[in-house]
């Protein structure tokens, strides 16, 4: 259902920049937030790229469609943009759900911290992308969204960061478009329902392994 990412490069700026590129063997259901297809819908492929930390186009969502024309892409796909190195993505599974984020956290915000003025935008950011092999309602879809965030913010906090996240963080929830063998659409995505426990239990593991290679190492992709 799922497929794995392949790495890949692009030539940008006389340096070959690391982009994880998923082309799904059928189409998918997805629910993101990403700036590049996000919303609810059908989506055929994904793609996560390095960007450079002092990264600053104002229109990231048409340089995701730049570089997925590059690869040869069309039709509905979602694009995230990363200040890390995506070779160093994290997976993680669990009992049927197969997670992979990577995890920058180079520039950690509270969510509601009443010093934060404006927008401040550094692309450090956490990028989470989550395969659920059933099909899950919309609401369900929105859950999970929620329940992926809940376990970020579970892992970060063990990792000893007084953070919710980043200012540019993205999650990707993706199923199948129609239920496995005609069965039933699982109508809940939150931490205790069926898929939204597993689903918590790999984002957490995946963004606390990955917090910690990132914080040993504050490795950002700085090639550009």
């Amino acid at each position: 259902m799922f497929a794995e990412p392949s790495l890949t490069h692009r030539r940008e700026g006389g340096h070959d920049v690391p982009l994880l590129l998923w082309r799904f063997p059928e189409p998918l259901l997805a629910v993101s937030s990403a700036v590049l297809g996000g919303g609810v819908g059908v989506r055929e492929w994904l793609i996560n790229a390095s960007v450079a930390m002092s990264y600053a186009r104002p229109d990231p969502d048409a340089h995701l469609s730049e570089l997925a024309a590059e690869l040869g892409l069309s039709g509905p796909g979602i694009g995230l943009l990363t200040g890390v190195d995506v070779t160093d993505v994290v997976s993680a599974s669990d009992d049927g759900v197969q997670v992979y984020a990577t995890v920058g956290l180079g520039a950690p915000i509270l969510a509601a911290d009443p010093s934060a003025v404006g927008f401040g935008h550094e692309p450090g950011t956490v990028n989470i992308v989550v395969g659920i092999p059933q099909r899950l309602s919309d609401g369900a879809l929105i859950n999970a969204v929620a329940t992926a965030t809940e376990a970020k913010a579970q892992a970060l906090a063990e990792l000893g960061l007084s953070a919710t996240g980043t200012a540019t963080d993205a999650v990707c929830v993706l199923c199948p478009v129609g239920g496995p063998a005609g069965g039933p659409v699982a109508a809940y995505g939150g931490p205790r329902s069926r898929w939204g426990a597993p689903m918590a239990r790999a984002v957490h593991r995946a963004v606390l392994d990955g917090g910690a290679t990132n914080l040993a190492t504050r490795r950002s992709w700085s090639g550009v």
